[in-house]
């Protein structure tokens, strides 16, 4: 991986714990990574799990000992966190806090570092996970390049569109939740029901992995005229449907701009 070796992490949990995992996970030399306090029980099992990881006395000792540092703490705590932070600006801030804009880190932690937003998923714990960034950085691209791939966008504005994306992966869950409850109603056993939902769409899943196709092809490619899946789409998807959709993340875009 190119760019930085010394990583900091600010925000140990599920996010900051998956990131880490990913870094030192795979194979190859691992970045040496340095973590904050907070989340003490995981950062100090993750120190533990891999040598070149290390727990610091507070944030401002990630920040010294890092080239380049993720902010992954959640948004309500950033000021406690991040209040009274030294930065110097030959470091590199990456901000993994979704809805905190650029100009807002940046007046909280008083720097002219290069911030770079990001959009890292739990999935880069596999290095599987497109990270969408912006602005483009050498040092953040190959990191997250490393983590799965890396999409850099053109402004802030587009960031927000893909940010609200983000914000439909639990109705996706949901909505398998709704199908395997609807089988157990039929008399399934709720495992076997649950068991065949997942396997259902983890194998939909791998045909996404398929970019020869666009996301139009593989429907039409997973249905037959007047079968059983264009009914269910046809009736319950309809445009009322999508159109509600559409709104829902059009008054999310709105809140995150």
């Amino acid at each position: 991986m190119d760019g930085t070796r010394r990583i900091g992490v600010i925000g140990v949990g599920e996010l900051g714990q998956a990131l880490v995992e990913g870094l030192c996970g795979g194979s190859g030399t691992a970045p040496e990574v340095f973590l904050s306090p907070r989340g003490a029980r995981t950062a100090a099992a993750l120190a533990e799990r891999y040598a070149r990881v290390e727990v610091c006395a507070d944030n401002q000792d990630v920040v010294d000992r890092a080239g380049l540092v993720i902010v992954a703490v959640r948004r309500a705590d950033r000021e406690a966190a991040l209040a009274g932070l030294r930065v110097p600006d030959d470091k590199v801030v990456v901000n993994a806090m979704a809805g905190v804009r650029t100009d807002d880190l940046r007046a909280l932690l008083a720097t002219d570092a290069p911030v770079i937003r990001a959009i890292p998923l739990p999935t880069v714990r596999e290095r599987r996970s497109v990270t969408v960034t912006y602005p483009s950085h050498p040092a953040a691209d190959a990191l997250f390049d490393h983590l799965g791939g890396v999409l850099p966008v053109a402004d802030e504005a587009a960031f927000d569109v893909f940010s609200a994306l983000t914000g439909t992966l639990t109705t996706h869950l949901a909505y398998l939740t709704v199908l395997s409850d609807w089988a157990a109603g039929h008399d399934i056993p709720a495992a076997d029901a649950e068991r065949y939902v997942r396997g259902l769409f983890q194998g939909l899943g791998r045909a996404l992995g398929d970019e020869s196709r666009s996301l139009r092809r593989l429907a039409a490619d997973h249905e037959t005229p007047r079968g059983n899946n264009e009914r269910i789409r046809t009736t319950w998807f309809d445009d009322a449907n999508s159109d509600a959709l559409s709104r829902a993340l059009d008054d999310l875009l709105a809140d995150l701009g």
